[in-house]
């Protein structure tokens, strides 16, 4: 548990907020508090308790999604570090 939270604070240091839980409380939903200036859409994070991963999904074009898969904080942190809000 001390990792997810771990997790949740630090996508909380790169500008996400809470947009939903599921029922369970195994799935938190986060989303960017600004939109990505090249598409004008938000990046949502999905951390998953059961599997112990935090996801990052953005656009990068009309209808298409990328996203990427961290296991632990550093990377995660390294990662907004190369990847500035535009």
């Amino acid at each position: 548990m001390e990792k997810l939270q771990a997790l949740q604070a630090a996508a909380r240091e790169g500008g996400f907020v809470q947009v939903e839980e599921s029922e369970e409380g195994s799935v938190v939903w986060l989303r960017k508090e600004t939109p990505d200036a090249g598409t004008n859409t938000h990046q949502r994070i999905c951390i998953d308790s059961a599997a112990n991963i935090l996801t990052v999904y953005w656009m990068t074009a009309p209808g298409k999604i990328d996203s990427k898969t961290f296991r632990n904080v550093s990377s995660l942190q390294e990662w907004f570090a190369l990847h500035p809000a535009q």
